[in-house]
This record gives structure tokens, C-alpha cells and sequence, in this order.
């Protein structure tokens, strides 16, 4: 799959995680799973609703230090079991989001032996929004995140 990266723009994560990738895209698409591992320890998520399709919401509430932190976003493209695309950039019903920050995408390929090969990819509009997330921590909360889903899918599977 070719996607274009573009050092200056994307932030990739690839892992192998060791759980089959039909489990780990029901964990990213069931508003049931998601709250399990979608933000890093001792972070969480207090509020969701997904709705799987294009165009359909991807919104997410969490509790950082004490703070709210609201990301209402869309799909923007959904391959079962393969694939998940979502943005910041609009809202449901298509309205532009007055200070989008990132577009991301989520591939599950099969690694073989019940694994997955898990690439998380955070485009930005900017070199700059880019540079700030990176600062933010992006490897390391996404690498945590990636941990966080691999042990959650685990014990779903025993």
C-alpha cells in the first residue's frame, strides 16, 4: 500500500503485536474496547462514540491531569479489518473544524502466527503542527497505546 510519506508531515509507528488483526480493528472500532487503551496511562478516555463508516463519527473524550480534552472528528475511509482513516479536519455532517491539528491512519496486516503488523500514521497540515506533536510525544504515546491494545486484546482472547 502505497501512502506517500512525507517526512516532514507524517509521524509513522509501526509495531508487531501479538494478536490477529480482526481483534485488534473490533478493539478500535467497538466504543466498548476503545476506553481500554486508546490514551496513555494514567490518562483515559471518559466518553466515546464511533460510528465505523465513512463519514461517520469518530468522537473521543479524555481526562488529562484533572482537564477535559474533547476530539470530535469523521471517518474518512474504513477497509475492514485493514485500514482506518480519521480526522480532526471535519466534523459530522462534513463541517470544517475551525483548528484541525492531524488526519490519521491505522493499518492492521496480518504478520502471521496470530500476529499483526500495527502501523499508526499522524499526518499534519504543516511542518510545524507535525514538530509539535512529535515534542508532544508521539512515539512514546502511541507506542504506549500500541502496548496498551496488544495487552488489552490478550486478555480478551483468554
Amino acid at each position: 500500500m502505497n501512502l506517500d510519506l512525507d517526512p516532514d508531515l507524517d509521524l509513522v509507528l509501526t509495531r508487531t503485536l501479538a494478536a490477529p488483526r480482526e481483534l485488534l480493528f473490533e478493539c478500535w472500532t467497538e466504543e466498548r474496547h476503545l476506553p481500554h487503551f486508546f490514551v496513555p496511562r494514567p490518562h483515559r478516555v471518559i466518553r466515546c462514540r464511533l460510528d465505523p463508516r465513512t463519514g461517520g463519527t469518530f468522537e473521543t473524550t479524555f481526562e488529562v491531569d484533572g482537564q477535559e480534552m474533547q476530539n470530535n472528528g469523521v471517518y474518512l475511509e474504513v477497509i475492514e479489518n485493514e485500514k482506518l482513516v480519521f480526522t480532526d479536519g471535519y466534523t459530522e455532517g462534513w463541517k470544517p473544524a475551525p483548528d484541525p491539528f492531524m488526519t490519521a491512519i491505522v493499518l492492521f496486516e496480518d504478520a502471521g502466527d496470530g500476529r499483526t503488523t500495527y502501523t499508526a500514521i499522524a499526518r499534519h497540515r504543516s511542518a510545524e503542527k507535525a514538530e509539535a506533536h512529535k515534542a508532544m510525544g508521539f512515539h512514546e504515546g502511541w507506542g504506549t497505546v500500541a502496548d496498551q491494545l496488544e495487552a488489552y486484546a490478550q486478555g480478551l482472547m483468554t
